[in-house]
C-alpha cells in the first residue's frame, strides 16, 4: 500500500498479507441457515414467532450462534422485498481495510462521468487489479488520482455516504466506515437511485463479480449455493498484536431475493477466524431475513 499500508508491516508471517495470494481457507462448521431442514433451526424458530418484525428476526438468529471473538456490525437490505435488518451499531466505526477499494472506484467513476470522459487503459488496468486481486499498489495511485481523501469525501457527499473518518494524509486502508455507510454506498453501485451511470455500474459489477480465488470468501456465503460471488473483502491487522481486522460487503441472491449484505468486524485473533464470523453472520441474517412471514 507504500505509505498507505504501513499496517501491513505487522502482518505475521504465519498469515497471508491483503493482496497477497492465498490458499484454501478453513472452512467454518456450517450453521443453522445453511440446513434449514435441521430439528430446531432458524425456519422452525420464525415458524413459532409469527409476529416477529425483519430486524427481531436478524436478532434472535444471530444472538443464537453463541459467542464470538471481538466485535461486529452487520447490515442487510432485501431489494426485493424492501425489508432491512442490522446487528450492532449502524453509526459505529471500524478500519475499512481494502472494502474502501469500492469507494475509490466509485469517485474515480463519478469524477470521470462529471468530465465527460472515460477512465484511461492504465487506469482501467489499475481498476481491475485493484478490486479483483486487491492490489495496494493500484488502490494508491488511484487514490491520488480521485484527490486522496478531499477527493473522496466530495464523492461520497453524492453517493450518500458520510466521510470518511482519517487525516487528509492518512493512508486509505486506514480511512473508518459503519456498516450503515455501506449499505449506502452498495446501494450506489447495484440500484438505479444513483450518480453512478448504468455503464459506471455495470462496470464495478463485473470487476467484484471477478474477485481472484483465494479472496472470494466473505458475504458470498449467503448467496444461493452455486451463485458467483459478487463482493470485496478487506483485512489487515488490527494495530494490536494477533489482533485482526475482516470486512466484507456485496450482493447475493437467496429465495428469489436480492439481498446487499455488509459485515465489519475487528479484534479477530486471526484472518481465518473472522473469515469464519463473517460468513456465519451473512448467512444466518439473509436466511432469518427472507423466511421471516
Amino acid at each position: 500500500m507504500g505509505v498507505a499500508m504501513v499496517a501491513h508491516v505487522l502482518v505475521p508471517t504465519s498469515s497471508p498479507a491483503e493482496g497477497a495470494p492465498s490458499g484454501p481457507l478453513p472452512t467454518s462448521t456450517p450453521s443453522a441457515a445453511s440446513n434449514p431442514s435441521a430439528p430446531g433451526t432458524l425456519p422452525e424458530q420464525l415458524a413459532a414467532t409469527r409476529t416477529t418484525t425483519p430486524e427481531q428476526a436478524v436478532r434472535l438468529a444471530l444472538d443464537g450462534l453463541g459467542g464470538h471473538h471481538g466485535r461486529y456490525a452487520l447490515a442487510v437490505e432485501d431489494l426485493t422485498s424492501g425489508r432491512s435488518a442490522a446487528y450492532g451499531s449502524s453509526t459505529e466505526t471500524f478500519t475499512s481495510a481494502s472494502i474502501i477499494k469500492v469507494n475509490i472506484l466509485a469517485a474515480l467513476l463519478l469524477q470521470t462521468q462529471d468530465r465527460g470522459d472515460r477512465l484511461s487503459p492504465a487506469q482501467r488496468q489499475l481498476a481491475s487489479d485493484m478490486i479483483r486481486v486487491s492490489d495496494n499498489d493500484a488502490a494508491q495511485k488511484l487514490w491520488t488520482d480521485i484527490g486522496r481523501r478531499q477527493g473522496l469525501d466530495a464523492a461520497n457527499a453524492r453517493l450518500g455516504l458520510t466521510p470518511a473518518h482519517a487525516g487528509q494524509t492518512g493512508p486509505w486502508g486506514l480511512t473508518r466506515t459503519t456498516a450503515g455507510d455501506q449499505i449506502s454506498l452498495l446501494k450506489a453501485v447495484f440500484t438505479q437511485d444513483s450518480p453512478l451511470s448504468a455503464a459506471s455500474r455495470s462496470y464495478l459489477r463485473t470487476l467484484m463479480s471477478a474477485v481472484t480465488d483465494g479472496q472470494n470468501w466473505g458475504v458470498g456465503a449467503a448467496g444461493a449455493p452455486g451463485d458467483p460471488p459478487v463482493l470485496k473483502n478487506g483485512w489487515l491487522p488490527d494495530g494490536t498484536p494477533q489482533r485482526w481486522v475482516v470486512n466484507s460487503v456485496g450482493i447475493v441472491e437467496r429465495a428469489g431475493h436480492t439481498l446487499l449484505v455488509v459485515v465489519l468486524t475487528d479484534g479477530q485473533p486471526t484472518r481465518e477466524t473472522g473469515i469464519a464470523l463473517v460468513e456465519q453472520t451473512a448467512a444466518t441474517a439473509v436466511e432469518a431475513l427472507v423466511r421471516t412471514p
